[in-house]
């Protein structure tokens, strides 16, 4: 079932050409995108409650991590503030009717259109950080509270306030000034632009501190049960593909990151986190 909620410019127009171009329905498929693919699924697996748990994937893209989890019984409605994220998904869908989503809707994580209490799991893998407004993030975050059942999970991602000059140094970015005052703003408030839409430098976001994921869903009335490393350093690997398609040399990557996947003094070198956190009873 499909259904559009009418709603227009939920992201910046620059933000919105980003993702038009297309890019995201292959970004998790290809490089060190695998490693973040491959350890949000992990993380998703070891906290999820078993099928039949009704989840809702907001913000959730092309539906990679939807159509996952409707394949493994799951009720999951996806919603995405990109018309063509969910144009993708509807595509998808087609391959997978034995499996279908629930729903599939252009939508607002600040606005959801689901009654009180009435699911089991929110994935937020992508608003908190294109939301650059504090009020905006708790509102969000509140929105997956009020519709959570008690005791329900919340797995919110967030990109780390270094990650662009980690980058930079790792993939020689800095050697580019207009690069250098983008670091600088992130660096200085997690505000991260790209004035002029250079397409290797992302779009507008908003990149947490570990501690400051933390603080807004604990502020949001959830109770965090931690906040883990996605790709760890590994994402920083100059030799990822090599790692990567050696199976062996693959497991003893991911074995490291989940060796350091909650240490604080690291937690930030991971381009991703996510917090996992669950809605306590009246």
């Amino acid at each position: 079932m499909s259904e559009q909620s009418g709603l227009d410019n939920l992201l910046p127009d620059e933000a919105l050409l980003h993702y038009e171009g297309g890019r995201e329905a292959e970004r998790l498929l290809n490089s060190v995108g695998q490693l973040e693919l491959a350890r949000t699924q992990e993380l998703l697996s070891r906290y999820l409650p078993p099928p039949p748990a009704t989840i809702f994937d907001v913000g959730g893209g092309t539906g990679i991590y939807a159509f996952w989890l409707a394949q493994q019984g799951y009720e999951v409605h996806l919603i995405d503030a990109v018309p063509l994220h969910i144009e993708q998904a509807q595509r998808s869908s087609e391959s997978q009717q034995a499996r279908p989503l629930a729903s599939m809707a252009v939508g607002d994580a600040r606005q959801l259109n689901r009654e009180e209490a009435s699911v089991d799991v929110v994935l937020l893998l992508g608003p908190l950080y294109h939301l650059t407004e504090r009020s905006d993030r708790m509102t969000a975050l509140a929105e997956a509270h009020r519709i959570l059942r008690n005791g329900g999970i919340v797995f919110a991602a967030g990109i780390s306030r270094f990650a662009s000059t980690l980058a930079g140094l790792f993939e020689g970015k800095l050697d580019d000034p207009e690069f250098v005052k983008i670091v600088q703003g992130d660096l200085t408030d997690g505000q991260h632009r790209n004035p002029n839409n250079h397409p290797d430098y992302f779009t507008t976001t908003f990149f947490h501190h570990p501690e400051e994921l933390k603080t807004e869903i604990e502020e949001a009335g959830l109770q965090c049960q931690g906040v883990f490393a996605i790709e760890g350093p590994g994402w920083l690997l100059q030799n990822f593909e090599e790692r990567w398609g050696d199976s062996a040399r693959r497991e003893r990557l991911l074995e490291a990151i989940r060796w350091l996947e909650t240490e604080p003094s690291t937690l930030g070198m991971s381009a991703h986190m996510m917090a996992i956190a669950h809605k306590s009873a009246d």
